[in-house]
């Protein structure tokens, strides 16, 4: 029988997922305090180079860094959970 996930219980799921949100708002703003000053830096090493340079830093390390705040944090809340706990591992007989 497959063991239930704690994401199940809808109480535990939306303390998981609040969670998940407040991170998401967090990186959120570090990512737009980093974009903001990727793009200034980049301004005062360069100058004017082109609005379209400037446009394609922001997006590359804004998307960079809400790509890889939202894997982490999908991270945290299956293994803050126990979500991962919650699985048959067809392997673990062959080991004993």
């Amino acid at each position: 029988m497959i063991p239930r996930s704690p994401l199940d219980d809808p109480h535990k799921a939306a303390h998981a997922w609040a969670r998940y949100r407040r991170i998401m708002r967090w990186m959120m703003t570090v990512t737009v305090g980093l974009v903001i000053a990727s793009v200034i830096l980049l301004y005062r090493e360069n100058g004017m180079v082109s609005v379209h340079f400037y446009i394609a830093t922001a997006l590359g390390v804004g998307f960079t860094m809400l790509l890889a705040s939202a894997l982490m944090g999908l991270v945290f809340l299956s293994s803050g959970t126990g979500h991962d706990d919650a699985i048959i591992d067809p392997l673990d007989e062959e080991r004993d």
